[in-house]
């Protein structure tokens, strides 16, 4: 238990500079500039900052590790399953990051929203 909690104390010191780099992800600065594409634009602006800072930097940690794992395995076939299952399972999660773009845009268009601006 106090493995974990030295782990997610850790990772909250580490990203708290990404964090305080979230400002400005809400585009809407008045009451009047304040409409549906403002919405969708600050949407886009929070998703752009979960994958640019949070998701790829993981899952490429993520590859990097299970490559080693299969390298250092030195023929063990219980370390090099392990290694391949967390480089398979890293690749399908950046992947599927990356791919939630296209679903977005389909939503912003579905709903009127203008994604040229996005």
């Amino acid at each position: 238990m106090n493995k974990i909690l030295l782990i997610i104390v850790l990772v909250l010191i580490i990203s708290t500079p990404f964090m305080a780099n979230a400002q400005g992800l809400v585009k809407c600065t008045g009451p009047d500039d304040c409409n549906i594409d403002a919405f969708f634009r600050s949407l886009a602006g929070i998703y752009d900052f979960i994958v640019q800072t949070i998701a790829t930097p993981l899952g490429v940690l993520a590859i990097m590790v299970g490559g080693i794992m299969m390298l250092i395995s030195a023929g063990n076939p219980n370390m090099m399953s392990l290694g391949k299952k967390i480089f398979w399972t890293a690749v399908i999660g950046l992947v599927l990051v990356y791919g939630t773009k296209v679903i977005i845009n389909i939503i912003i268009r579905a709903a009127g929203g203008n994604i040229r601006e996005l």
